[in-house]
C-alpha cells in the first residue's frame, strides 16, 4: 500500500434536481458516449471498492465522523450509509476503504470497521449486504489496518497494536475464520485461487498462499529481492502486470542512526515468487501510474543526490525513456503527465513550465500542452473526530496548462493511469470529495494507488 501524505469530472448532472444522480452523456452524433455520473452528496476520503454493482467508499460527515457509503455503480445513487471508524491504522497509510466481495451473480458483501465497541474490544468488523446495507455478521476487533478483499474472501489484519497480531481470512457470508497467519500482513494481489501478502516484520516477506486453505505456495524475503536493510516505515506499493507483481519499497532514514534503508523497484513471478528484475536505489515519483503499469523513478546516489527521471517497462525493468539530471529545471515545479504518460511535464504554478518527450528525451513545446498533477501539494489533514490525527484524503488530480501554469476551469476526466478501473468503471474523488465515475474501460486495471 502506498504511504503518501502531501502527494499520496465530467459532471453531466442536470441543473438542480439531478445533481446527485448519474445520467448518460449527450454528445454530437458520431461521438462515442459512456455512462457517466457524479455524486456530490458524499465527502469521500478513501479509494472506492466495487462488488455486485456497488461502489463502496469511506466518507467523512460534516461533524468529522466517518461512515461507509455505498453507491449504485450504474447511476451513482446513494444506497445506504453506516458509521465507520479507524482503529489502529497508521496515519501514513491513509483512510482505509471498505472491502467488497462478490458472493453470487448480482450479490455481494461489504465489510468495514464499525465504531461499536464490545467489552475490551475497541471496535467491530461489520459485514453487510452490498445493495441493501442489511447486516450479516460482525466480529469484535482491538486494532486493525482494515479489511481487504482476497479472492472470494475477506482478509483482515487483527490486533495490529498487540503482540498477538495476526491476519485472518473470513467467509464473507458468515464471518467464519477459514485460516490465519501470525503477525501483520497486507494483501498485495489475489485471484480466485491464490493470495500474495506482504508480511510486515523487521525482515519483511512476500508470501503466496492457497486462498481457500492457507497452504503456502512460495515465500520470498523482500531483502532477497532488493537488498539487506529494508525498512517499511518509508512506505511501499505493489501492482500486477500479466503474471508478475511489481513492488516498490521507499527509503526511510532512521533519525537516530542517520542511516537510510534499502529501497527500489523489483518484480517477482506470481507463479513461483522468482525475482524477474531489480532496480535498486530508485524512488518512485508522484503522481504516476501503478508500479505494475508505468513505474517512473529517479535514481538516488550514496550522497542522497537525485538524478534524472526514467520510465521503466514493468515487464522487463528496462528503461523505455529518460531525461538526465541536467535537463531537470531548477525548483518550484510539480510533476505533470498527459493521459498516455508519453511526456514528462514540469508544471510551474502561474508561469510557463517545461516538458520532455520521454521516448526521445528531447525537450517538447509546452504551448497547447496539458498535464495532470495534484490539485494541491499542501493539503490539510482531515479534522477527524474521535480518531487519530494526521490522516489525509486520498489525493485528487487536476488538469493544468503547462504553458501558463494555470489550472483548467473545465472539469476533465483524469487519466486511466491515475484512476485504474474496476469492472470497466473508473472512479475517483475530486478535491471537494465528490465521487465521479465513467464506464469507458474494460475489466480491471491498477491505478496510482495500486
Amino acid at each position: 500500500m502506498p504511504v503518501i501524505r502531501s502527494l499520496a469530472q465530467p459532471a453531466l448532472a442536470l441543473a438542480g434536481v439531478l445533481a446527485l444522480a448519474g445520467c448518460s452523456s449527450s454528445k454530437a452524433a458520431g461521438e462515442q458516449t459512456h455512462p457517466t455520473w457524479r455524486n456530490d452528496e458524499v465527502n469521500a476520503v478513501s479509494r472506492a471498492t466495487v462488488a455486485a454493482g456497488v461502489a463502496a467508499v469511506t466518507s467523512m460527515r460534516a461533524d468529522g465522523t466517518l461512515e461507509t457509503t455505498a453507491l449504485d455503480l450504474a447511476t451513482g445513487r446513494k444506497l445506504w450509509a453506516h458509521p465507520a471508524t479507524i482503529a489502529g491504522r497508521l496515519p501514513g497509510m491513509g483512510v482505509q476503504p471498505p472491502a467488497a466481495v462478490d458472493t453470487a451473480p448480482g450479490q455481494g458483501v461489504v465489510a468495514a470497521v464499525d465504531p461499536v465497541a464490545q467489552g475490551r474490544w475497541t471496535a467491530s468488523l461489520a459485514a453487510v449486504d452490498a445493495r441493501t446495507g442489511q447486516r450479516r455478521w460482525s466480529r469484535p476487533i482491538h486494532s486493525t489496518f482494515g479489511p481487504q478483499r482476497c479472492g472470494p474472501y475477506f482478509c483482515v489484519s487483527e490486533n495490529t497494536a498487540l503482540a498477538s497480531a495476526r491476519m485472518v481470512v473470513l467467509d464473507p457470508l458468515t464471518g467464519r475464520t477459514l485460516w490465519r497467519l501470525p503477525g501483520i500482513a497486507e494483501v498485495e494481489w489475489s485471484d480466485a485461487a491464490r493470495v500474495v501478502m506482504l508480511r510486515m516484520a523487521r525482515h519483511p516477506v512476500l508470501s503466496a498462499h492457497d486462498v481457500k486453505t492457507g497452504e503456502p505456495v512460495w515465500r520470498l524475503p523482500v531483502e532477497q529481492a532488493l537488498n539487506t536493510g529494508v525498512d517499511l516505515s518509508g512506505g511501499w506499493a505493489f501492482g500486477a502486470t500479466g503474471g508478475d507483481l511489481v513492488g516498490y519499497v521507499a527509503p526511510y532514514t532512521n533519525p537516530e542512526k542517520k542511516r537510510t534503508s534499502s529501497f527500489g523497484v523489483f518484480s517477482v513471478r506470481l507463479a513461483d515468487g522468482r525475482v524477474n528484475w531489480l532496480r535498486p536505489s530508485v524512488v518512485r515519483v508522484y503522481p504516476s501510474g501503478s508500479p505494475g503499469l508505468a513505474p517512473i523513478v529517479r535514481p538516488v546516489d550514496e550522497q542522497g543526490q537525485y538524478g534524472g527521471f526514467a520510465r521503466l517497462d514493468p515487464g522487463t525493468g528496462r528503461v523505455t525513456g529518460q531525461i538526465t539530471s541536467e535537463q531537470v529545471p531548477g525548483t518550484g515545479w510539480w510533476l505533470a503527465f498527459p493521459g498516455d504518460m508519453g511526456r514528462l511535464g514540469f508544471l510551474k504554478p502561474g508561469a510557463a513550465g517545461s516538458a520532455f518527450d520521454l521516448a526521445s528525451g528531447r525537450a517538447a513545446p509546452v504551448r497547447g500542452q496539458h498535464g495532470w498533477s495534484f490539485c494541491v501539494t499542501d493539503p490539510k489533514p482531515l479534522p477527524l473526530r474521535e480518531a487519530a490525527q494526521g490522516f489525509y484524503s486520498v489525493a485528487a488530480l487536476c488538469e493544468f496548462d503547462l504553458a501558463t501554469g494555470r489550472r483548467l476551469s473545465a472539469a476533465g476526466t483524469p487519466p486511466a493511469w491515475f484512476t485504474g478501473s474496476q469492472d470497466g468503471w473508473r472512479l475517483w474523488r475530486d478535491e471537494k470529495g465528490a465521487v465521479h465515475a465513467v464506464r469507458d474501460a474494460t475489466g480491471t486495471a491498477p491505478g496510482m494507488y495500486g
